[in-house]
């Protein structure tokens, strides 16, 4: 029975050990990354009048957070998990320009005031780990 004691208490030091090497490999980040964007624009009577699209650069979050399932005498399940996800930190408003725009008939757009579109988007200013299922902030 003492040997089974002495066993149990090694295996926690063990597993606290790895608990603390593990939270050291986060790596959430705020990466570049470019996307196609398009967006159409209507007239008054709901007919396209016309679109344009471009390749955008934009933030994305990604990245590593840790995330641990342990026994637990405590919890219904007989384990406690703890799950993170890299998730933005805040967002930013961004305005893009899209530059080929073309009219309801695939034409290219040539006047100065139709080719250009400039488009609103939020994307990550930040990221880091969150709590999975934590909506609240």
């Amino acid at each position: 029975m003492v040997f089974h004691r002495k066993t149990l208490f090694l295996l926690v030091d063990v597993m606290f050990v790895i608990v603390i090497k593990t939270y050291a490999d986060e790596n959430c980040e705020t990466i570049p990354t470019e996307v196609h964007v398009t967006k159409e624009e209507y007239d008054e009577m709901g007919s396209l009048a016309r679109s344009c699209s471009g390749e955008v650069t934009v933030n994305k979050c990604e990245g590593i957070c840790n995330s641990q399932v342990q026994p637990s005498v405590v919890t219904q399940t007989g384990f406690l998990k703890e799950c993170f996800c890299c998730k933005e930190n805040y967002l930013r408003e961004r305005l893009v320009t899209l530059t080929h725009c073309y009219d309801p008939d695939g034409i290219r757009l040539q006047d100065e005031d139709r080719a250009m579109m400039e488009v609103r988007l939020r994307e990550p200013a930040e990221c880091k780990c969150y709590k999975c299922g934590d909506y609240s902030r």
